[in-house]
């Protein structure tokens, strides 16, 4: 195969695309090279397929290679384990706007993987890959209704970036991704800092501009090098038993869709089907079973369809959702907070049948995570993870590690907050939210913002701005559409769109947007947008009903702080050699045996020169201050000191004058006349009144008692006079 270059220059940086060459036996793959950053992406699928599955068995992996960054894999066993969260996103982020994409009828197994090989931290690896993976797809066999693309959005003083730098990122109030077809926009991410809804729409169309360009730089690769499309089989379902399913199902259907409690609405739908399935089953008893599975299969499909277009024509033409709300309405929403005694804050958020129970823990800057990936942060200290047990939906299922859709939800949340948390320096703790899901029924993620937030209020974190979420809904009927506030299980899964809010009232903090259709317009973002906006501001007025602002202390159970400055060339002293000094002084001020003590005060030094100091009881926080305070105290030359005698010499003996400050007073310096031994004048353990008189060539502390001897004598000669 005949290696081909696609070169484009994109906004001022080279875009290469490199074919025929690498991993040629995949069924579609490229090599693209954007800056430093390079990413190879294969796609591949299965010859056969299960006709009677009910999914397309989909999958996108985004291989973070640590080499790719010049690092090492951290741990013990130095090679890549599991995606990490970022990993993990990414694959998401890939995932989401291509799915939507593929024939609803395709059952063929496809795999899409992306190796990230090169990443300059300047030329964003994600939307690489993205770009990548849809080349990988639409050049191969694999039927596929794109090609999509994806860009990143920042602004800078009220100007729009494409693919920001990491630097521009730092000044930057918005960190949006955006991906689509050359026609629409159907995926968006983002995070910013409480912009408003005109400005965050203005940066998605600005984004799609950009997507358009790389669009048609990847049809003039397709048209080039691409594959003609594979024949695929599909499960043909007869008009006859459509017509016959339809006039048993539709009016029962219709009638369980309008009940309003989602597990007895669940219940009702399925034992509708179920009913119907068995009479199916009855009335064909002694047909092949090969040939009664696919009849079964047909006759849920059939099922699937009535339920989803009587429940579309129940909401789109006659404006009625299930649980009997307005298409701009809310549900019952409540909320409290200290629902547990012993964590730093606790919230309890209900909307509906959702409810999140949200929990915050304060540590100290060294709780922060650790960061083993290819991004620019090593670490962080501010977290939400969010947790969806199977009995929140009341059914049994797997425990263990969170899956991608937890992952997900819980950076969802994590960005919304993130925008709203205070500085380390105004703040100096590690922040942990936990965000724990005791029932669903659509919108978790949003109460888990509005859970969160509570909490962090409860806490004592001093956010700057309360923080609501809010989830949207979209059904389309050719040009007509009809937008949902507030989207339950049954809209999400039935409906085109679920679109994320979140914001202050001032502005949005984070956005999330999947689509199920090809794309959606600006007006219907607007729209959308316009009646989030709305919402949130009903479900801010209730959060601030039940804490208008963060406490002003943190929770009598969470560590306290105090912060100050010393020289930064001090630090070695309060550490002392091998830790001995720092290790004292936490022994000592905290009453305890070993450093590790669950008692034990907390102490870090920061390379400025600040030092932290946290602990539950505020007396230890104060003496391990004023012992730290004692080690780094400036002895100033001619002054006269109380010190304790620590160790005794023949050339003299040592005196403490405080913890950690030890000068010398040699024998010659212990008195106004000769002195044979230490000893003659001199006890372990006196208290002796002693000069600085200045450091040796070693930076040692000299003392003089002799001096201060001296000066009385010359007092008392002035005195007789």
């Amino acid at each position: 195969m005949e290696k081909k270059i696609f070169e484009m220059d994109f906004r001022g940086r080279k875009l290469i695309v490199e074919h025929g060459e690498l991993a040629k036996q995949a069924s579609g793959s490229v090599l693209v090279r954007y800056g430093d950053t390079v990413t190879l992406a294969a796609a591949t699928v299965s010859k056969e397929c299960d006709i009677l599955s009910d999914f397309f068995p989909l999958t996108v992996v985004y291989m973070e290679k640590q080499y790719a960054v010049g690092k090492i894999p951290g741990g013990f066993i130095k090679r890549e384990g599991r995606p990490t969260d970022a990993a993990t996103l990414s694959a998401r982020m890939i995932d989401r706007p291509m799915r939507p994409l593929f024939p609803e009828d395709f059952r063929n197994k496809v795999d899409v993987v992306n190796e990230i090989l090169s990443v300059d931290q300047d030329n964003t690896p994600e939307m690489t890959a993205l770009l990548a993976s849809s080349l990988s797809v639409c050049i191969s066999e694999i039927p596929f209704n794109g090609p999509i693309a994806g860009v990143k959005v920042g602004r800078i003083d009220g100007e729009f970036i494409i693919n920001p730098t990491a630097e521009q990122m730092e000044l930057s109030d918005i960190d949006l991704t955006v991906a689509g077809t050359i026609d629409a926009v159907n995926m968006v991410e983002s995070g910013s800092k409480e912009v408003s809804e005109d400005e965050m729409l203005d940066a998605i169309m600005f984004g799609h501009e950009a997507i358009k360009e790389l669009i048609e730089f990847e049809n003039k690769i397709i048209s080039t090098v691409g594959k003609g499309k594979m024949d695929y089989e599909v499960l043909d379902i007869e008009t006859e038993l459509r017509n016959e399913v339809e006039n048993m199902a539709k009016i029962p259907m219709l009638d369980a869709i309008k009940i309003v409690d989602k597990l007895e609405r669940a219940e009702a739908v399925s034992n509708l089907k179920n009913e119907i399935i068995k009479q199916y089953e009855d009335k064909n008893i002694g047909m092949d079973d090969a040939l009664l599975e696919t009849l079964i299969t047909k006759v849920k499909l059939v099922l699937e369809d009535i339920e989803k277009a009587e429940f579309r024509r129940l909401v789109a033409d006659e404006k009625i959702r299930p649980d009997g709300r307005k298409v701009d309405e809310i549900r019952p929403i409540s909320a409290s907070i200290d629902i547990l005694p012993r964590p730093h804050g606790s919230a309890l958020f209900t909307r509906g049948q959702t409810q999140a129970l949200s929990v915050t823990t304060l540590g100290s800057l060294t709780d922060n995570q650790i960061l083993d990936g290819l991004g620019v942060e090593d670490s962080k200290r501010f977290m939400l993870h969010y947790n969806f047990p199977q009995f929140s939906v009341g059914e049994t299922g797997r425990y263990g590690s969170p899956g991608r859709r937890e992952i997900g939800h819980g950076a969802l949340g994590e960005r919304a907050l993130l925008q709203v948390i205070p500085s380390e320096e105004e703040f100096p703790y590690t922040i942990r939210v936990v965000s724990e899901i005791l029932e669903s029924n659509g919108s978790s993620s949003q109460a888990s913002i509005c859970a969160g937030c509570l909490s962090l209020m409860a806490a004592g974190v001093p956010i700057k701005a309360p923080v609501a979420g809010i989830a949207m809904g979209l059904l389309t009927n050719g040009k007509n559409y009809t937008i949902l506030t507030d989207i339950q299980g049954m809209e999400d899964h039935l409906g085109d769109m679920d679109f994320k809010v979140a914001g202050t009232r001032k502005g949005i903090c984070a956005l999330q947007m999947d689509i199920k259709i090809k794309g959606i317009t600006r007006n219907i973002m607007k729209e959308a947008l316009s009646q989030a906006k709305k919402a949130r501001m009903q479900i801010l007025d209730l959060m601030e009903s039940v804490i208008k602002e963060p406490r002003k202390e943190v929770s009598k159970y969470a560590p306290k702080i105090e912060q100050f400055y010393i020289n930064p060339e001090k630090i070695k002293d309060v550490i002392g050699k091998g830790g001995d000094t720092i290790t004292k002084i936490i022994l000592e001020a905290s009453n305890v045996s070993s450093v590790n003590d669950i008692n034990a005060v907390k102490v870090e030094l920061e390379d400025d020169g600040r030092v932290i100091i946290y602990h539950k009881d505020k007396n230890i926080i104060n003496k391990t201050k004023e012992m730290i305070e004692s080690v780094v105290r400036e002895v100033e030359e001619g002054k006269i000191y109380v010190g304790k005698v620590v160790k005794i010499e023949d050339f003299g003996c040592f005196v403490e004058l405080w913890p950690g400050c030890e000068g010398l007073v040699h024998i010659s310096h212990l008195d106004t006349k000769r002195v044979e031994k230490t000893e003659d004048i001199v006890s372990l353990g006196d208290e002796i009144v002693v000069k600085a008189i200045g450091y040796d060539k070693r930076g040692k502390l000299n003392l003089s008692r002799k001096e201060v001897l001296s000066s009385k004598d010359e007092s008392k000669k002035k005195n007789k006079k």
